[in-house]
């Protein structure tokens, strides 16, 4: 059992009250984290204040290296960071290496745009009256930067945060989510070893009412950026003040498929599944709700009930799992919850539906699901598809939109006016033409419309929204 600790000014801090993190799949305690409290969160952001002054020092070149030498770290060491994620998260031990492989982008990725912060002239004569005056805006960092992440993707979405953070010049606090932090903690701790001042990379761990609360409350955090619920998110918001905020905020990813695609439905079929029960469908871009024509619905079901049926839930260290476990029994039961309520509804269930155990669900196919029902309204975050019929792209459309989210959406069409039509008309972040809305590469604009957020991730953008601007003018005279 690993016991962990709070990493403040680059110092190992323990506490008596701890909480214990469960291997997902059997419950058993791998290992424990303190319970940080308000006077942990105010000592990090005292040092994180002194650690941005040391960031002030540093050239664009020493944070380019020192990410870099970060990221060639962690790609050394992806087979011990893959298992603890495997043991933290309960995802299966393929997907945690793609998740090392992936964070080893991103803090690459942001190590370039460590190189990349510049300005431009201001051209001031171009204002009437306006004459021998020169100068230029250049892009500073903000601050320290409160950074509270989530438990499916605890390696790369904190490294979405913290790398262009660090990239720009910052300083970070780390609120990871109080069911995956050990990973968290070694990631901050090869920052360190790769050369950012201990006091510019701080980790507290505990619940979000308490640490992540004073976190958010703190005047002296310039920014706060967050991936979780709705809810949270709000409530963050509303107890911040005045500081910059970048929210993701989760999604109920629509897919259509369109009449053309007959003759690759096989292909069709399995990749929208995959998309919607990799990682036990905890995945903010999950593929949800599935909209099919009507002239091919019953042979996409077919084809979709038949390949998920032949998935293997299991343990996430087995080789041949395809799906490993829920995070906790809590979701598991709501998630069963919600299935129950489709079908009273009058949803038909045509693949799995059973619980194996407490935290273990099978991918699971409903069809017909009433859109009144959470299935359908809410982000289940659970290996859960819906499938129903539509009668054309513009029914598709006005679908995908009922929904309160906006993150991501997908159509597959050979039809070029019905794609252009879908990308302009679907209100979401990001549309993906012939491919799944789970899609995602690190260097893109991440990020939603309406209730799954405000800004973007991707390390060219997030720089942007870490800086501020400066302007400078000579006056010549």
């Amino acid at each position: 059992m690993e016991k962990g600790y709070m990493l403040i000014g680059g110092e190992k801090v323990y506490k008596d009250k701890e909480i214990k993190i469960l291997f997902p799949y059997d419950e058993k305690v791998i290992g424990t984290i303190p319970e940080g409290d308000m006077e942990d969160v105010n000592k990090a952001v005292t040092l994180a204040l002194r650690g941005f002054e040391k960031m002030k020092q540093l050239t664009a070149y020493d944070r380019y290296k020192f990410l870099m030498k970060a990221a060639r770290t962690l790609s050394n060491r992806s087979v011990e960071i893959a298992e603890l994620l495997t043991k933290e998260v309960g995802k299966t031990l393929k997907e945690a290496l793609g998740e090392v492989g992936r964070a080893v982008n991103t803090l690459s990725l942001s190590a370039e745009e460590a190189k990349r912060l510049k300005g431009e002239e201001i051209p001031f004569d171009a204002a009437p009256g306006v004459r021998n005056k020169i100068g230029f805006f250049r892009r500073v960092p903000l601050g320290v930067i409160g950074c509270i992440t989530p438990f499916n993707f605890p390696l790369n979405l904190t490294c979405h945060k913290i790398g262009p953070a660090l990239a720009a010049g910052n300083s970070i606090v780390i609120k990871p989510s109080e069911n995956t932090s050990l990973v968290v903690i070694k990631l901050a701790e090869i920052l360190i070893k790769a050369g950012f001042p201990p006091e510019a990379v701080n980790v507290v761990t505990g619940y979000g009412e308490k640490v992540g609360d004073a976190l958010v409350r703190d005047e002296r955090v310039r920014k706060i950026t967050f991936t979780g619920s709705v809810p949270v998110g709000k409530i963050i918001m509303s107890r911040g003040g005045l500081k910059r905020y970048a929210m993701e905020l989760g999604s109920n990813a629509g897919v259509y498929i369109d009449s053309g695609q007959r003759d690759r439905l096989d292909f069709v079929a399995e990749k929208v599944c995959r998309g919607g029960f990799a990682m036990a469908g905890q995945v903010c871009i999950s593929v949800q709700r599935v909209f099919v024509n009507e002239a091919i619905f019953d042979e996409f079901v077919e084809k979709a009930v038949s390949f998920t049926k032949g998935l293997k839930v299991g343990n996430p260290f087995d080789e041949d799992t395809d799906i490993g476990p829920v995070i906790d029994r809590a979701s598991a039961d709501r998630i069963m919850e919600w299935i129950e309520e489709a079908i009273k509804a009058g949803a038909e269930i045509v693949a799995g539906g059973n619980r194996l155990s407490s935290t273990l669900i099978e991918p699971t196919v409903l069809v017909n699901v009433p859109e009144n029902v959470k299935l359908f309204e809410d982000e289940v975050f659970g290996p859960v598809i819906i499938v129903n019929k539509t009668r054309d792209v513009e029914d598709a459309i006005n679908k995908i939109n009922l929904s309160k989210y906006g993150l991501q959406a997908g159509i597959f069409t050979e039809d070029m006016r019905k794609a252009l039509r879908f990308a302009d008309k679907v209100e979401a972040g990001g549309i993906m033409i012939n491919e799944i809305p789970t899609f995602r590469v690190d260097q893109m604009p991440y990020g939603g419309m309406k209730e799954s957020g405000i800004g973007r991730e991707g390390p060219s953008f997030a720089v942007e929204e870490m800086t501020e601007l400066k302007v400078i003018c000579f006056d010549l005279n």
